[in-house]
């Protein structure tokens, strides 16, 4: 169960920020082996100035259609896995026309305790769902 926060500069269409939505989700979906339904998003446009990343010295410039996604998810995943999914998020966002240098991505790790479905309750440690394997650990 992943949560994604997408950030983005304003300015796109719906349609626009739809398909970035649609992108991010269709890698995750892909790599981390979770069900299509199983997609909670967040999606925040602000002014371009409000957006500050640089290239952290890695030489290149980034522009207005840079793309910022956090990602909220169950620990246990082998590095490679998490190289994989930055890499099927960059190429999925390339298809609709976003640079690889617009994308950058933050891997947040928690555990069952972390999270709380509704009711104020951890459902995870209540059992109410069974606590997701790293199917792609590997």
């Amino acid at each position: 169960m992943p949560l994604v926060r997408i950030d983005l500069v304003k300015g796109r269409s719906e349609d626009r920020v739809r398909a970035v939505a649609d992108a991010v989700h269709s890698a995750v979906v892909d790599v981390l082996a979770i069900p299509e339904r199983d997609r909670f998003q967040i999606v925040t446009e602000h002014e371009a100035s409000r957006i500050v990343a640089l290239d952290a010295g890695l030489g290149f410039e980034r522009g207005d259609d840079r793309v910022l996604i956090q990602i909220f998810t169950q620990s246990g995943r082998s590095t490679a896995v998490k190289q994989r999914l930055y890499a099927a998020i960059a190429a999925s966002l390339a298809r609709i026309g976003v640079a690889g240098e617009d994308v950058f991505i933050g891997y947040v790790e928690k555990t069952p305790a972390d999270w709380s479905f509704g009711f104020g309750r951890a459902q995870y440690v209540e059992g109410d769902l069974g606590v997701p394997a790293a199917a792609a650990a590997s």
